[in-house]
């Protein structure tokens, strides 16, 4: 887990590597689902859908506005992905060290550790720097819990400290939460269409 902490960390301070090559954007499909229902002895056929939502259309003041707009799409679809994947990492990981002995723990986050770097830093690499505090955001949106939270949990108060600080002299912030009511409330839209496939 130190090289998940580690990840997170470097994508907050900016692994600003300048290529804007693209990690691979995300297709979220919308789901249907089929089936039968039995109503009164008769069955019938129902299909399910992903939600759909509608908002009024936006707006913008100047070009600009338009622009940091459409950034912010972009970045959520490359970052959105990522955020789940940690999501699910963190779940797994916590899951599965909970039925191992004390003793075994310490040496299965370190395997953890290794794959999660070797699978995930050439990706980090390639985020920017608002991409990055993007997805720490996003972390806390999918895990309920800042990235500050997450790390204390698997490597401890005072290791967590120190890449909090390391993170503030970048001017980021392993602390920052997600509000969908406040601040954050344009990504919570962009998050919940791109969720959806309707961008």
């Amino acid at each position: 887990m130190k090289r998940i902490t580690i990840l997170l960390t470097g994508i907050l301070v900016g692994l600003t590597a300048s290529a804007q090559d693209e990690i691979g954007e995300p297709t979220f499909v919308p789901s249907v689902k089929v089936g039968k229902t039995l109503v009164d002895g008769d069955s019938i056929q129902y299909m399910e859908m992903s939600n759909v939502y509608v908002y009024p259309e936006l707006t913008f003041k100047s070009k600009r506005q338009q622009q940091a707009y459409l950034r912010l799409v972009k970045n959520v679809k490359k970052v959105l992905p990522l955020a789940k994947q940690a999501r699910q990492i963190i779940i797994e990981t916590a899951e599965f060290t909970e039925t191992l002995p004390p003793e075994e723990r310490k040496a299965h986050l370190k395997r953890v550790e290794q794959s999660v770097v070797k699978q995930y830093k050439p990706q980090m690499k390639k985020l920017t720097f608002s991409q990055g505090k993007l997805l720490i955001k996003l972390v806390d949106r999918e895990c309920h819990s800042t990235a500050y939270e997450a790390m204390q949990a698997f490597i401890g108060p005072v290791r967590s400290g120190m890449w909090q600080a390391f993170a503030w002299m970048f001017g980021a912030s392993l602390k920052k939460g997600y509000d969908a009511e406040g601040t954050d409330r344009l990504t919570e839209r962009v998050v919940l269409m791109v969720e959806a496939g309707q961008l």
